[in-house]
């Protein structure tokens, strides 16, 4: 017989570490990237909102995205989800690999402004030279972050298997936007039936943060929560909460997703596959 797996306390730091590194970056990805810079569905003063882009910047580390051109390429994503000029649909591409790597070259133009959306796509976001230009782009920090990270692993990882993890920690953002973009279009149930293909992953969202709650979000491309039925549970919609209870920022938008959507003839689609509230 082989001897149980016993966690040690060095081992719960690192397990602890990544879990909150996970957590994190994809929360601050939702609240500020998305949810303010591409969709402006609540406003903050001007220090609040340098507070939460530093903040941001700080979490994400070596796999921070630009909020500008985050949100260019969210909002032609939304203009044409799961067509051909969608950026990152998974029924225009073969495998989550080459979407993802058409991803990064179309984010990358976004960046650095070798490539521009339509006019319709370019205002309306945080913008901060210092962060989003210099020591985003800059080589040096991006191997400081690593630097970081893997300073931990040095200290507390004890055996082989963790060490697996710390890549996922430099390349963060891009996993969770592999994982949203490919799951949140193409598994799960439909509340809705909307022109594109997308889709609800999981019912609880604790993996992205209520990102996977993608068939909502399609259908209600201005709430804040993305959650629509009772069953569902969106936790970044309950950051917000805390957030406007506090003053700390003002929804902006009176939307809320509902279920069934009085504007749609069909709410349900896949009665089969959508969990029963």
């Amino acid at each position: 017989m082989t001897d149980p797996v016993v966690i040690s306390g060095a081992m719960w730091v690192i397990l602890s570490f990544f879990i909150a590194h996970w957590m994190l970056s994809v929360l601050f990805q939702s609240f500020f990237q998305h949810r303010y810079a591409a969709h402006r569905m609540f406003t903050m003063g001007p220090k609040t909102e340098r507070f939460f882009h530093a903040l941001t910047f700080l979490i994400q580390g070596s796999s921070y995205l630009s909020p500008r051109a985050y949100a260019w390429l969210h909002r032609e994503h939304h203009a044409f989800s799961d067509t051909e000029r969608d950026p990152h649909s998974p029924h225009t591409f073969k495998d989550v690999f080459r979407m993802m790597w058409q991803t990064k070259i179309r984010y990358a133009g976004f960046v650095n402004r070798t490539l521009l959306p339509e006019e319709r796509f370019q205002a309306g976001y945080p913008e901060w030279k210092l962060i989003d230009e210099t020591l985003a782009n800059s080589k040096l920090v991006t191997l400081g972050f690593i630097a970081a990270y893997t300073a931990v692993y040095a200290a507390f990882a004890t055996t082989w298997w963790l060490w697996l993890l710390l890549p996922i920690h430099f390349m963060m953002g891009p996993v969770h936007g592999a994982i949203v973009n490919w799951c949140g279009h193409k598994y799960g149930y439909r509340n809705f039936n909307t022109s594109d293909k997308s889709r609800n992953t999981l019912p609880m969202d604790v993996l992205c943060m209520g990102e996977l709650f993608q068939n909502n979000h399609h259908t209600w491309g201005m709430s804040p929560n993305f959650a629509a039925r009772k069953f569902e549970v969106d936790p970044t919609w309950q950051f917000i909460k805390v957030l406007s209870w506090a003053r700390v920022i003002e929804i902006a938008t009176p939307q809320r997703a509902v279920w069934p959507a009085p504007h749609l003839r069909q709410s349900v689609v896949d009665q089969g596959t959508a969990p029963a509230s």
